[in-house]
């Protein structure tokens, strides 16, 4: 009867969530494709750009909360989610350095910031699950706005404004890295894996002291 209710109630990797999830990372190189075609000049091809990078964005909205709602969390879902949506930001920030309208260093910053988190999440796994904070979600709210008005062919107060944006998303990028970093370590330290390591150490200690 186990069996037959574990089986029951094992999620399909083929469901909605997962789905909108594989479009996300079907539409990257779409995405670059248009940021980057015929040097970035066009307005048309640019707006066409930006239509991609939002439905993107849109997906990665909805598809991890759908599928908590309706259950449809899967092994595949974890790790594939995240990685669109670094996929889909790099590919922006790169395409955006490569036309020369965005410094490379604050592609190099945030994406080393991304990954940096992503890793640091795996080493930690083994401790528990660190889920986003509200930092970590205002953060990818005002990198995604940024990058949108950047893809956008703007000029003057505009451009000045999409400046403004992505600078205020660096320094927030940058604050909650550290704080992830925080509470990693926090983490490590508190966790019942490392409690357990550490009685487990003193029992050992006792023992050898009698």
């Amino acid at each position: 009867m186990s069996g037959e209710a574990t089986s029951a109630h094992r999620v399909s990797t083929w469901n909605l969530a997962n789905g909108l999830t594989a479009f996300r990372l079907v539409l990257v190189p779409v995405f670059a494709v248009l940021l980057v075609h015929d040097g970035g000049d066009r307005a048309g091809w640019r707006v066409a750009a930006f239509a991609a990078f939002a439905v993107a964005s849109i997906t990665d909205r909805f598809d991890g909360e759908l599928a908590r709602r309706r259950g449809l969390v899967t092994d595949v879902g974890t790790i594939a989610d995240p990685i669109a949506d670094k996929a889909l930001t790099g590919a922006a920030l790169v395409g955006l350095s490569v036309l020369g309208e965005l410094a490379w260093w604050v592609t190099a910053l945030v994406l080393a910031r991304e990954v940096g988190v992503t890793l640091l999440r795996f080493v930690v796994i083994r401790h528990g699950v660190m889920p986003a904070s509200r930092g970590g979600k205002v953060k990818t709210l005002l990198q995604g706005l940024a990058i949108g008005l950047y893809v956008l062919p703007l000029s003057g107060a505009a451009h000045t404004v999409a400046a403004v944006v992505m600078a205020v998303a660096v320094v927030v990028t940058v604050v909650t890295g550290a704080d992830y970093v925080l509470r990693a370590v926090r983490l490590r330290r508190t966790s019942e894996r490392t409690a357990r390591k550490r009685a487990d150490r003193e029992a050992r200690a006792r023992g050898l002291g009698r």
